[in-house]
């Protein structure tokens, strides 16, 4: 798996938006806020755009937008604005050979699911699961430290929630493979396409928002009759926020539920998804989880 090069203090970071638009506050405050961290910033065009109400200017901007990113010499780490929906119909237009042969840091998570996905399996290229340039007003110490741990690690890398949150096992054992996953309605819209997931002896992520519970038994279920599931040697739930019409022991119960039909070692809570704090994960990483210390390593 290509890893693109650390990101340090004084590099540039290209902002672009594969997915909706920006909703609340502008790009030039967004730019100002990572300028503050020390980086220079580039905006990609489909920032500034808005098409059909929900994405970010129409598929071939957008997908444009990712390739000049990549060919482009001066930037070092490519970062998504925000998710929403749109980067899955950009899967068809993508040059994935610009991205094979110009391997860079790609940072987002949620809709950009789609993407890592695609990036991790056809350009081998290992992508980050972290933070989008459009909260960078609530980034905090633990969030921005997670980041760039998980940017810049060399050997190894243990993972941590934040002080108060804990993680479970709800299904023993100790796992390793490749970390591959994301968003799971994502996840689950790839099935029966050419860019389905491949999770064969892989460690699988699964993070959720909004949803109700029913809908997160669907789509569980469809991972499951799709042997999803049963080829992953283990699985890493993340945050569930929000997801209506459920408390968190019902949540708990589905995912344990959906563990124990393929005896996978499953660990839940991990703080990486649509929550702040967030932890950022490198997909495409070679991933050690033992649930029965709830230890997860990340090696190289």
């Amino acid at each position: 798996m290509n890893v693109a090069k650390t990101l340090n203090i004084g590099d540039t970071i290209g902002i672009i938006a594969p997915s909706g638009p920006l909703k609340e506050g502008s790009v030039e405050q967004i730019k100002k806020g990572i300028e503050e961290y020390g980086y220079r910033v580039k905006i990609g065009e489909s920032c500034y755009l808005q098409y059909k109400e929900y994405l970010a200017g129409d598929d071939k901007t957008r997908a444009d937008d990712i390739e000049k990113m990549f060919k482009d010499n001066e930037v070092d780490a490519i970062m998504c604005l925000r998710g929403g929906y749109g980067a899955s119909r950009l899967l068809d237009k993508i040059d994935y050979r610009a991205i094979f042969e110009n391997p860079k840091i790609f940072i987002g998570f949620s809709d950009i699911t789609a993407l890592h996905i695609v990036f991790n399996q056809i350009c081998n290229l290992s992508t980050y699961h972290g933070i989008m340039a459009s909260t960078v007003d609530k980034w905090d110490s633990f969030t921005y430290t997670s980041l760039m741990d998980s940017l810049n690690f060399t050997n190894e890398l243990f993972v941590k929630n934040p002080i108060k949150e804990k993680m479970y096992s709800i299904y023993p054992g100790t796992a390793e493979g490749v970390l591959v996953g994301g968003n799971l309605s994502l996840i689950v819209s790839t099935l029966g396409t050419n860019y389905e997931i491949n999770t064969k002896n892989k460690i699988l992520f699964i993070e959720e928002t909004g949803e109700d519970i029913y809908k997160l038994d669907r789509m569980l279920t469809h991972l499951y009759h799709a042997d999803k599931l049963k080829h992953c040697r283990g699985i890493i739930y993340g945050d569930f926020n929000d997801c209506k019409g459920s408390n968190e022991d019902e949540i708990i119960e589905l995912l344990k539920e959906t563990s124990e039909r393929v005896k996978k070692p499953s660990l839940y809570n991990l703080q990486s998804g649509h929550c702040i704090p967030m932890v950022t994960l490198p997909l495409g990483a070679y991933c050690q989880m033992d649930t029965n210390d709830q230890i997860i390593k990340f090696i190289r």
